[in-house]
């Protein structure tokens, strides 16, 4: 009896993977064929993105439209079956998700998102290495009060050492 019921679960199992395991392969895609690709993942207004596909197959032609950026067309682009298409951001967009879909003969579809964001980060990153700029007041006080503990340490070891003498 015990073995019966522990056959059963055994099989349960089994039989579980094997029904999931069609649509865990087709949900993932490996080949990147029914995908797209955004690039920047998250982009500024007033930015450009590229959107590129393997979707359309042996087409050598593809329109696109997004949210944000109005319609665009995709061509071929540099490898064998890609297709690339670039729009504009308009500089008044709010930061937020954008959706891009692109549609190739006969019958394909496909949607995908990416973010926007408020800005480009320009410049370095102030890491704190390097005197800070408009700082001079603040760091020429910091030099004098170590000064001034230096200077109360030797202070207090020389008095200490002359008591100890005597």
């Amino acid at each position: 009896m015990r073995n019966t019921r522990i056959g059963a679960v055994v099989c349960l199992a089994v039989g579980s993977l094997a029904l999931a395991a069609p649509v865990a392969g087709a949900a993932a895609d490996p080949s990147g064929e029914r995908t797209i690709r955004i690039s920047p993942a998250k982009a500024s207004p007033g930015s450009q993105v590229t959107v590129s596909t393997r979707a359309c197959g042996k087409e050598t032609y593809g329109k696109g439209t997004s949210e944000a950026g109005g319609a665009f067309h995709l061509f071929e682009g540099d490898r064998e079956g890609v297709l690339v298409g670039a729009f504009d951001i308009p500089a008044g967009t709010r930061p937020g998700t954008d959706t891009v879909t692109v549609k190739c003969p006969p019958r394909v579809k496909i949607t995908d998102t990416y973010r926007i964001v408020e800005r480009t980060p320009s410049g370095g990153v102030d890491a704190g290495f390097g005197a800070p700029a408009g700082q001079g007041p603040q760091l020429a006080a910091g030099s004098v009060l170590l000064a001034a503990a230096a200077a109360g340490g030797v202070v207090r070891l020389r008095r200490r050492t002359a008591g100890t003498r005597s």
